[in-house]
């Protein structure tokens, strides 16, 4: 089925997609090749806005139009993960230390807690939470689940909790 122009008084074919609103939704119109031209050149998608509307948009649209948090702020995703978990010191042999044994104090509440949220028994290896924490980062990181806030608080959380057991593992050394 062919498109007739939208355009008033025109019968030609339309071809080509012009949107209807400003809004980034799905809604256009058909257009033929010459009015396309036109619109085009009358198109002006920052019509009506105020200069610092204008600015506000273009800052936004940089990030997707997204929120987003200074790499500082403390409660930062990104900044909890480059301050904790990626600081090994270079102790390699201290990762196969396991978690409950002879030589370690006895878990807490919010280390079993910790253990829950991450899927591991009390003695799980330094390897093996870390193996399960980077499977758990590939299943929930946002970017895997088009953005998704739940997604997104769950990796929080996951990560914390991965913080908590590193933060024990050397405590318990």
């Amino acid at each position: 089925m062919e498109n007739i122009c939208d355009w008033k008084n025109c019968n030609k074919s339309g071809n080509f997609k012009a949107p209807i609103e400003k809004d980034n939704s799905k809604k256009y119109r058909w257009l033929c090749a010459y009015h396309i031209k036109t619109f085009n050149k009358e198109w002006d998608y920052f019509d009506g806005m105020s200069e610092s509307e204008i600015q506000n948009f273009i800052k936004s649209d940089m990030t997707w139009h997204r929120p987003t948090q200074k790499f500082s702020s403390s409660d930062n995703f990104f900044n909890i993960v480059w301050n904790n978990v990626l600081d090994d010191n270079f102790k390699i042999f201290s990762k196969y230390k396991k978690l409950n044994s002879k030589n370690h104090k006895k878990i807490s509440q919010k280390d079993k807690e910790a253990l829950k949220i991450m899927n591991l028994s009390p003695d799980s290896s330094w390897i093996t939470i870390q193996k399960k924490f980077k499977i758990l980062v590939k299943k929930f990181h946002p970017d895997m689940n088009l953005g998704s806030k739940i997604y997104e608080n769950k990796l929080k959380t996951i990560t914390l909790a991965y913080n908590h057991l590193k933060i024990m593992m050397k405590a318990n050394k």
